[in-house]
């Protein structure tokens, strides 16, 4: 009988020393779960395809805006007025383009962004919950939430990232 109860004793310290199935806090990165995902990546790839034309002018505008500076730089005191002026003109009317282009681009990312997200989210919380439910979590945390924790706490954002994966 002593062998059994010292038996069973050992067994549950055993028990209670392995983590448990279950985790009361666990954290979640949703954001780089859903940024990783196979979804963001297909989405990223269409956009920068969308907007290769619009990013290589504003780039060859930048280039043409950093020499017309820099020759404005240099030169400009002894260059004729009348050239002095164009350059000046046209260094404006480059830069003025080159702002519209940046603006166009960050309102598609934006634009772009906000659709993966509307359409994602069913998916992330359908993969959430499944985490959830699996691991018997009651409190999910964001990784910048969490100030301080006396054990390393369940980071489940890998699983999520599985499992967004495979609802696409």
């Amino acid at each position: 009988m002593r062998k059994l109860t010292v038996f069973l004793c050992m067994g549950l310290f055993a028990a209670l020393a392995m983590p448990a199935h279950s985790a009361d806090v666990a954290v979640l990165d949703w954001r780089g779960a859903l940024l990783s995902s196979d979804a963001a990546q297909r989405s990223m790839q269409q956009l920068e395809s969308r907007l290769a034309g619009q990013q290589q002018e504003a780039q060859t505008l930048g280039q043409e805006l950093s020499s017309l500076q820099q020759r404005l730089q240099q030169e400009g005191d002894s260059l004729p007025e009348a050239e002095r002026r164009s350059l000046i003109q046209d260094f404006q009317q480059k830069g003025s383009r080159f702002e519209q282009l940046r603006g166009q681009i960050m309102q598609e990312q934006m634009r772009a962004e906000e659709e993966f997200l509307q359409q994602a989210e069913p998916k992330l919380e359908q993969a959430v919950e499944q985490v959830i439910s699996r691991h018997g979590i009651q409190v999910l945390v964001d990784p910048q939430g969490v100030l301080h924790s006396e054990r390393d706490l369940p980071n489940v954002t890998g699983e999520v990232l599985e499992i967004l994966n495979s609802l696409n």
